[in-house]
């Protein structure tokens, strides 16, 4: 069950991810988190760092989809000004929104990474797909009561898949 828990690859922040490393990996498509990954929580946009990343990554080649348990107001409202192919409501781990999200992309499982700050969610879901996993450290602290309770928990995983 441990194995399902740890991430391929993990990073301080999307910032630190080697871009030529993922294409050499057979990377095309990204499926991204947006709180904690991309912003900090309930950040209502993108910054212009983010932006830049995100528009970076388009021109490298690579499709992007967000993909977040979050609502559908907060998805759209964050994705007004990116235009990306977006998901709300996601219920990761479970994995019809990873398959709609390499549907949307025209990617496949061996095709596809997954970037997200959460072990039992983004890692996870993506793991059960076989997708290529990156953890990035949450951007902030501020979250939901029941998800800074699974922090705790994944400290404790994630010091054990690591080593």
């Amino acid at each position: 069950m441990l194995e399902r828990l740890k991430p391929k690859l993990y990073v301080d922040s999307i910032f630190y991810l080697d871009l030529e490393q993922l294409k050499k990996l057979n990377v095309k498509g990204f499926i991204i988190d947006i709180d904690n990954t991309l912003v900090e929580w309930e950040e209502k946009t993108a910054s212009e760092r983010v932006k830049t990343w995100l528009r970076n990554l388009e021109i490298e080649g690579f499709k992007v989809c967000l993909v977040s348990n979050n609502t559908e107001d907060r998805v759209v409202k964050f994705n007004e000004e990116l235009k990306l192919p977006a998901i709300h409501r996601a219920v990761k781990p479970r994995v019809s929104a990873f398959n709609k999200a390499m549907e949307l992309m025209g990617t496949t499982p061996e095709t596809t990474a997954v970037i997200g700050d959460q072990l039992f969610t983004d890692v996870l879901g993506g793991n059960r797909l076989d997708l290529f996993t990156i953890l990035v450290i949450p951007l902030g602290n501020q979250e939901l009561t029941w998800t800074k309770f699974v922090r705790k928990i994944e400290k404790v995983v994630l010091k054990r898949v690591l080593h």
